[in-house]
């Protein structure tokens, strides 16, 4: 079993046990890819509700646009780690660079990818995008994946279509409103804005389970929170902490109504209209991790399909499952709150 194989991750771990919790790295910068989006709001409800310091921690959640973005900043040393999609880790331990994922934000990508009602007011086929603009949240995003993914199950080269960074803030919908791409491969509040406006058709949906297993054939991984192995290793207690927070806050969600999530999510976040927010977190629901933990079958799932996003890079060092996630943290955290 990879949960099994991955589970040795921490030769300090007998020590982590019998020392003070309080994490030995209180102050940390978390890159993320797009603080507003529905995708990081386990994030957001561990850092309103005070659940960060609860753990001792204090956290700055650095801003981005993509999570391609927030990858850059934590390799050029401006972050500690990294949320963003587990994908990323495959690629990076593809790359020889190793990192980890420990607590996972969803078990559904939540990515959708619409074509422009305007454009398209007569879409059949993939094929029709053949010499379009595609918006994406950056290159080399898990949206800039998906959408390769999609368009190339259509028959569609790389090459054919053209990809633009629009982020996953209302500028991305702003870009497809005002006809500077034709297509979008995006993640919610964005989506359903666009949706409920009838800007869009839908064309693929991972936002439930069920649409994420008929596009890959299996449970897909989504967001997670992932650091350098070193960090990992060296500052077990503040990943436990970190981790902790993130599980407390998925605990939360599993039962917060509306009310709930209006007073806790700032108001800057819905975009001005809390019906559409709110709207969109009803898709999100179930894509949402109910314990920060992550199934074999999703780690299997996401390390074929990654084989196919990056099929023609060279390949550093081979992307084994076990080396690029554990469950370790989020067990105790799921035992400690009762998840």
């Amino acid at each position: 079993m990879l949960t099994a194989a991955a589970l040795p991750l921490l030769s300090a771990g007998s020590a982590w046990a019998q020392a003070s919790p309080r994490p030995e790295h209180p102050q940390v910068t978390l890159a993320v890819g797009g603080r507003t989006a529905l995708y990081y709001l386990p994030l957001t409800i561990a850092d309103q509700l005070g659940y960060f310091k609860d753990e001792g921690l204090e956290v700055e959640l650095q801003d981005h646009a993509a999570g391609s973005l927030a990858l850059q900043s934590m390799l050029k040393g401006a972050a500690d780690l990294t949320a963003g999609s587990y994908e990323h880790v495959i690629d990076l331990r593809r790359r020889g660079v190793n990192a980890r994922s420990f607590v996972f934000l969803g078990r559904a990508p939540q990515m959708v990818l619409g074509v422009s009602t305007r454009a398209f007011p007569q879409f059949r086929e993939l094929a029709q995008l053949r010499g379009r603009r595609v918006g994406i949240t950056a290159p080399e995003s898990a949206t800039h994946w998906f959408a390769k993914f999609l368009l190339g199950r259509g028959g569609l080269q790389p090459t054919d279509v053209e990809y633009v960074g629009v982020g996953n803030s209302t500028a991305a919908a702003s870009a497809l409103r005002e006809g500077r791409i034709e297509a979008i491969a995006n993640i919610d509040p964005v989506i359903t804005l666009l949706e409920f406006r009838g800007e869009i058709r839908v064309l693929s949906d991972t936002r439930s389970l069920r649409g994420t297993h008929d596009l890959y054939g299996g449970p897909m991984a989504a967001g997670c929170l992932y650091a350098p192995q070193d960090f990992v290793l060296r500052y077990p207690k503040t990943v436990q902490a970190l981790t902790n927070a993130v599980v407390r806050a998925l605990k939360w969600l599993q039962t917060a109504g509306p009310s709930d999530i209006v007073q806790a999510v700032p108001e800057a976040y819905m975009h001005g209209d809390r019906a559409i927010y709110l709207a969109a977190l009803g898709k999100a629901r179930e894509a949402m991790s109910p314990d920060g933990m992550i199934s074999d079958e999703s780690v299997e799932t996401t390390h074929r399909v990654m084989a196919q996003y990056v099929s023609t890079s060279p390949v550093v060092r081979a992307p084994s499952p076990a080396a690029t996630f554990t469950n370790d943290f989020a067990l105790r955290a799921k035992r400690q709150f009762q998840v």
